[in-house]
């Protein structure tokens, strides 16, 4: 049984997370174009290292950061995303010019 250790639940079996994807920097959202936004939600280096990820508690619905190599699938270390981020991303509502 593979074990994953929230920073907010403790040590857990892994089927307790759900994976969020890579931790990369964020383009500007409101300035960005479609393929530079879409480069960042889908692609990744995809080669054998360490990476930061996003990884959420399911139970608890409790995001966090795991550095884990991707060739052994060894986790070395699970803390709250507040080590790296300071401040909360709002995305505001696009006009669509449509009334419901």
């Amino acid at each position: 049984m593979k074990i994953m250790t929230c920073p907010m639940n403790g040590p857990r079996n892994i089927s307790e997370f759900v994976y969020g994807g890579e931790v990369q920097e964020m383009p500007d959202p409101n300035n960005c174009s479609d393929r530079e936004w879409a480069e960042y939600v889908f692609y990744s280096d995809n080669a054998i290292q360490v990476v930061r990820e996003w990884w959420m508690h399911s139970a608890s619905s409790y995001w966090f950061i795991a550095e884990r190599h991707t060739g052994s699938d060894e986790i070395l270390k699970t803390y709250p995303s507040t080590e790296l981020f300071k401040e909360r991303v709002e995305f505001a509502a696009k006009a669509t010019g449509q009334t419901s």
